[in-house]
């Protein structure tokens, strides 16, 4: 049964999508949601990539205003989020390259942030029972998890920000980073072997493999 023409194009069963083009016919009140939708979770995703929360909000702002001058000629290709999210990865990509050396932000451990905990606080939690001899405190932890996170380059740290704290499907990654889905299974696999060399001396041997071997088995 097709119902708004949803069976012609599956895009439109998103409804944000469908926000998206209530805002086009010039309903304010539907991008003001848009808005309210992303906004947080924009910040975070880029304040992770970025390290510094001020460049992520005035990035995040640049994102809806490219979003809001490009309403009237929009046409719904994908998901909201995958066109959202690859304005952003664009922007930001410009943005490390046109700035010189920025100020990083510490995080306090305390700050869960829109996406909920921080990456480096849900890998201090899966991994703070493995730890050996003596437990690290979660800021010393972090501190770790972090810097491992900063090793991955930025189309890697983007793809891990995007599968594991949106939630979104290798496909949806490939296009919001214009890529392929293959090319986004290989980026991801790289990430989590970097991510291990880093971290596996702070737990048992061995068992952090066991533990990425599983993740990497829950992203298939």
């Amino acid at each position: 049964m097709k119902q708004n023409g949803t069976d012609e194009n599956p895009v439109l069963r998103d409804p944000d999508v469908r926000l998206m083009l209530r805002a086009k016919a010039g309903d304010q009140s539907a991008f003001t949601q848009l808005v309210g939708n992303y906004q947080d979770r924009l910040v975070g995703v880029l304040a992770h990539l970025l390290q510094n929360k001020d460049a992520a909000e005035d990035l995040a702002q640049e994102v809806f205003l490219r979003i809001y001058r490009a309403r009237h000629g929009y046409e719904p290709t994908a998901k909201f989020a995958t066109w959202l999210f690859r304005i952003a990865n664009n922007l930001a990509s410009n943005s490390r390259r046109d700035s010189g050396r920025r100020k990083e932000v510490v995080l306090s451990v305390n700050d869960s942030g829109p996406l909920g905990p921080r990456p480096g606080e849900r890998v201090i939690a899966e991994k703070s029972a493995l730890m050996p001899a003596r437990q690290f405190d979660q800021t010393e932890m972090q501190s770790v998890v972090q810097a491992a996170l900063q090793t991955l380059n930025e189309k890697q740290r983007m793809a891990v920000l995007l599968h594991k704290f949106e939630e979104m499907s290798y496909v949806d990654i490939a296009a919001a980073l214009e890529t392929s889905p293959s090319a986004i299974k290989s980026l991801l696999s790289r990430a989590r072997d970097n991510l291990r060399e880093v971290l596996e001396p702070y737990v048992r041997q061995g068992t952090l493999g066991a533990a990425e071997a599983k993740q990497a088995d829950s992203a298939e």
